[in-house]
């Protein structure tokens, strides 16, 4: 009897198993024409990409590999970059629970401009390297989630370009250079095209020890040389683009101190740009001829924040240049708690470095940060497919930051303090503290 049962039970499973396999395949066959197109057009494998990480993987894979290192590199043993992400991983969110929160509010403010969510592109130059569109791509995927942009003025795309291309809300960066002359010109033409602040980068006395580009004999302008080809030859989609329609440097990069005549090697491109001398002085003079509220990129120590407070500066970016200078820096996370004691009640402080993953927005957010800066992680997505993939990578964090506000019981980023945060210790047990 028993056996019998079992037989019909089997014929069940048969008849109501076939069926639908046959549905799935019908269904599969009508749709695969679409689904074809679909996996192959441009940006295809980023949309695909679950987090930040494996659209690193990919943009690996498309471009060649002198321009993913250039994007990708650290200076020296790249121990700073590292710790930038470590740092943030050591730290741990501490949930509350049934709070009743239904609707998130990411919102926040930055110099007095509401953004949607929390998150500024970061400056990063030769951006047009890794996708002819360059920073009018990314520009365009963070204003599409409510952030705002910050283009540098070592950028592949004018200033013009991308305020025309990506009308949300920007800031300038800029390098203050021996040309003052042509430092006051960019002032006049980023103020023109309505960028409402100006950011100035701090910590770049010279170029730092970037041993990737060095290894690879990274030049500006790009020389053609054997390894270069052989390196194009294998990533025949890039190669195409970047020879139809190459964007490098933006005329104003170019009149800074890159020669399009004569290759040299990165560092020494970066040096002719900068001015060692820069000092607090210089911020002052800035002061007099930009109109409008000044951010300093690149502060690590609490004196140097009081000492913009005192200048009057309106935000500072606590940051080690994602490990390109000095690498022996401490993390951005760990010293962003001294810089907001220090002057978090004068002026605003946001955070740049090491940001893979949304809850590390939400470990900065807790730590006193108004905003935080993502420069390599929409990098890597703009390598994995193009604009579609700069716009893949802000949609992870925001998801991932959205996911992870939701499971910490915090209904809004100006819920977050100290409180969510506990420090693993660092002796190796395996107990939490909040201090």
């Amino acid at each position: 009897m028993s056996a019998q049962r079992n037989g019909r039970a089997r014929a069940v499973t048969r008849a109501g198993f076939l069926p639908m396999l046959a549905r799935q395949v019908r269904t599969d066959l009508s749709t695969a024409p679409v689904a074809l197109r679909r996996r192959l057009a441009a940006g295809a494998r980023a949309q695909r990409a679950g987090n930040i990480a494996e659209l690193r993987v990919l943009g690996a894979r498309r471009v060649p590999r002198t321009v993913f290192d250039y994007i990708d590199g650290a200076a020296g043993d790249e121990l700073t970059a590292e710790r930038n992400q470590t740092d943030l991983r050591a730290l741990a969110v501490i949930p509350r629970v049934l709070t009743g929160t239904v609707d998130l509010d990411l919102t926040t403010t930055v110099l007095g401009q509401r953004l949607a969510i929390p998150l500024l592109g970061a400056p990063t130059g030769l951006t047009g390297l890794v996708h002819h569109d360059g920073e009018v791509a990314v520009a365009r995927a963070v204003h599409s989630a409510g952030g705002l942009y910050v283009l540098s003025s070592a950028g592949s795309r004018s200033i013009d370009d991308v305020a025309q291309m990506s009308p949300g809300p920007r800031w300038f960066q800029i390098y203050v250079g021996p040309d003052r002359g042509l430092v006051q010109s960019l002032l006049g033409r980023a103020r023109a095209a309505g960028y409402s602040a100006l950011m100035v980068t701090v910590d770049v006395a010279q170029a730092g020890a970037r041993e990737r580009d060095r290894r690879n004999g990274f030049t500006m302008p790009p020389r053609v040389t054997a390894r270069s080809i052989a390196q194009g030859l294998r990533r025949p989609r890039w190669s195409a683009e970047f020879i139809s329609r190459p964007r490098i440097l933006s005329q104003a990069a170019l009149l800074a101190g890159a020669s399009e005549a004569a290759a040299r090697p990165l560092a020494e491109m970066i040096n002719s740009q900068f001015d060692p001398a820069l000092s607090w002085t210089d911020i002052g003079w800035l002061q007099e001829r930009w109109d409008g509220p000044i951010v300093l990129k690149g502060i690590l120590r609490a004196a140097d924040a009081e000492q913009a407070a005192r200048l009057g500066v309106a935000g500072v970016v606590v940051s080690n240049h994602g490990g390109r200078q000095l690498d022996a820096a401490p993390s951005s996370i760990s010293v962003l708690p001294r810089v907001v004691d220090a002057v978090g009640g004068e002026l605003e402080v946001y955070m740049d470095g090491g940001v893979r993953r949304g809850v590390d927005i939400v470990k900065a957010l807790a730590l006193g940060a108004r905003a935080c800066l993502s420069g390599r992680a929409l990098l890597y997505g703009l390598a994995a497919g193009g604009p579609a993939g700069a716009a893949r990578a802000v949609s992870l964090l925001v998801d991932e930051l959205s996911l992870a506000m939701t499971l910490a019981g915090a209904g809004s980023v100006a819920e977050l303090d100290r409180s969510w945060i506990a420090n693993a210790h660092s002796d190796g047990r395996t107990g939490w503290s909040t201090e």
